[in-house]
């Protein structure tokens, strides 16, 4: 059940074989920076999402703080023809989510083909936009704070449930991984061309299986589940939220970012005594935008909890790591430690300058009071 640090040895050809499943994009928009979802469900047909779906029995601990809100999507339709049934998830810290499924019948080099289009030809965030944008002009007024420019992050689902072969029984997970290894690691990478062995091993080193008949593997743009349909929920719940987190994280590091340098240019023009007179302005606008993104970082990082499932939480901390929370998490920490001894330093500055205002004016009563005594003095 723990995550594989090594890999089989691959046999050169997989055998043949029908590959039944379903492939899956997910697309996702930063927009805001809350949504009010007991509103957005009194303006849209919807139902939320109470806990996520868990491959195995077992007690009721991995759940949402606040459940998102869930809707139909209208179809996709392709220029190739394909026809994508989806649904849109709207979360309260601000993402909205949308999972497109389009069932799939084909050997592996169907599947290949279609992963490499889908992957690198086919810009979904670009299509889908226009669309959300315009379904959300009625619910504008659930929306706190919202973005004029979006940020997106799309990711792809290849999920196997059955493999049609020769033999009477399903292949096992190892089974599977050992035999059509090197196509699983083109799939999961959109690459028509067979991979290095290195290569191969690099992404297979990042599956996790819960059970002997299914497996998992990520990668940071797409992942390769073999499950049944009910299995799979887990890994694809799962998958949604670590690619909703990278979003967050993203937008709160462009933001530090973009306060940082406007401090920087602040400093630079500050300078001299009566200009540190006139920090505390600026401390206390920094100070402000530390409170604001450390409570929704802290928002966004606690939106799911896995009190128990240790099975989910593992493969969260899998999916996570693959497509970049962990890095742009620790972006975002360092550039508010950075803010946070950026206000230090605007304080002191400040209280140094009112320090010596305070001197002056002492010196200035003192000066007064010494002229009217020795006027008061007779010549």
């Amino acid at each position: 059940m723990a995550q594989v640090s090594s890999i089989p040895n691959l046999e050169p050809v997989a055998p043949a074989a029908r590959l039944i499943g379903s492939v899956r994009v997910l697309i996702q928009f930063d927009i805001c920076e809350e949504i009010r979802l007991d509103q957005l469900q009194q303006i849209i047909n919807s139902r939320t999402v109470q806990k996520p779906n868990l491959k195995h029995a077992g007690p009721a601990y991995v759940r949402y703080e606040r459940p998102p809100v869930v809707v139909a999507a209208d179809p996709l339709v392709l220029d190739s023809g394909e026809n994508l049934a989806g649904e849109i998830k709207y979360y309260d810290y601000g993402v909205v989510s949308l999972l497109f499924e389009i069932p799939f019948a084909g050997d592996w080099d169907d599947l290949i083909r279609l992963a490499s289009r889908w992957v690198w030809d086919i810009a979904f965030a670009s299509r889908v936009e226009p669309i959300l944008r315009q379904r959300l002009e009625r619910a504008s007024s659930t929306l706190v704070k919202p973005y004029s420019r979006w940020l997106s992050e799309d990711y792809f689902i290849f999920h196997i449930r059955e493999v049609a072969r020769e033999a009477p029984d399903q292949p096992s997970a190892a089974e599977l991984v050992r035999t059509s290894g090197r196509q699983i690691a083109q799939v999961v990478r959109g690459d028509p061309q067979p991979l290095s062995d290195g290569e191969c091993a690099e992404v297979l080193n990042s599956q996790i299986s819960y059970y002997a008949s299914d497996v998992a593997v990520i990668g940071w743009n797409a992942a390769f589940l073999y499950d049944t349909a009910a299995g799979a929920e887990t890994a694809i719940q799962l998958l949604e939220y670590a690619n909703s987190q990278l979003l967050e994280f993203r937008h709160y590091d462009e933001l530090l970012t973009g306060v940082l340098d406007s401090v920087y240019d602040t400093l630079e023009q500050k300078r001299g005594r009566l200009a540190r007179w006139r920090m505390s302005r600026s401390a206390n606008s920094l100070h402000t935008v530390l409170l604001e993104v450390s409570e929704l970082t802290e928002h966004a990082d606690n939106a799911i909890k896995f009190l128990s499932d240790m099975y989910a939480a593992r493969l969260y901390r899998l999916a996570a790591a693959k497509v970049g929370v962990p890095d742009y998490k620790n972006l975002v920490t360092q550039k508010l430690r950075t803010a946070e001894e950026l206000y230090d330093y605007m304080v002191e500055q400040f209280n140094q300058s009112r320090g010596f205002f305070l001197e002056v004016i002492v010196v200035l009563i003192l000066l007064i009071e010494l002229v009217f005594l020795f006027r008061g003095q007779p010549s």
